[in-house]
């Protein structure tokens, strides 16, 4: 089963440096009937104003993955980690028994980036944090591992029964993807335009892939393709 999030029943919130669309449903924010789907409980599209910051805050008990589509956002946290993830790369903080970190835009130009948290498999444990840059050209394409609780060779690790991928698939190509039995799945194209089985899916968009073996992604536009794939 294929389900598509359309532009319109995806909802947003803007506190003025900070605009965000929650494609699943937390707290106050999103579409209630837009419910976890396995592991995967929150896919955000954040816009950072420049020189935002979200100050010092505290996260327990999640995995929580940032692909930065555009500028660089700097991290700092209370376990003493510092780093800069700039546009094409990954950051994965795994909060563990609890870690309080900031986040900062520090350039001149906006942050665009999606946020996803993962369900962690057992509580507790030690709070890590990592980044690493996945160089847009060696997706080209083809469909990378880039963070991933299943060993995936040169993924940095979630502690998670998930994986996240990404490719930019050129107009016109096709990338195929083949679920394990009790898997699902979340597709968001950004930018761009693709078919997934012949259903039509633009950015900012989001489908979920339930009870499926097998998908076919292709390409109407040039686009950059994330895939969370979840064991449910």
């Amino acid at each position: 089963m294929l389900r598509l999030k359309a532009f319109d029943e995806i909802r947003g919130a803007n506190t003025g440096w900070l605009k965000a669309k929650h494609h699943f449903a937390i707290g106050p924010y999103g579409n209630p009937a837009h419910q976890p789907v396995g592991n995967l409980i929150v896919f955000n599209d954040d816009e950072s104003a420049p020189h935002g910051r979200l100050g010092l805050h505290r996260h327990t008990d999640v995995e929580i993955v940032s692909y930065i589509r555009e500028g660089a956002v700097t991290h700092r946290d209370d376990q003493g980690n510092i780093g800069e993830t700039h546009a094409g790369d990954l950051q994965v903080m795994s909060a563990g028994s609890g870690i309080q970190h900031s986040e900062q835009n520090e350039g001149d130009v906006p942050i665009r980036l999606f946020q996803i948290w993962l369900k962690p498999v057992t509580p507790g444990g030690t709070p890590l944090w990592g980044n690493k840059p996945f160089p847009r050209e060696d997706r080209a394409g083809i469909s990378i591992p880039l963070a991933s609780g299943r060993n995936a060779e040169g993924a940095l690790p979630v502690h998670t029964d998930a994986e996240v991928s990404g490719a930019l698939p050129r107009a016109g190509s096709e990338v195929a993807h083949t679920f394990r039995k009790n898997d699902a799945g979340y597709l968001v194209p950004a930018p761009g335009q693709i078919e997934v089985n012949g259903v039509p899916v633009r950015t900012p968009e989001g489908l979920v892939i339930q009870g499926e073996e097998r998908i076919s992604i292709k390409a109407v536009q040039d686009s950059e393709l994330v895939l969370i794939v979840t064991a449910v």
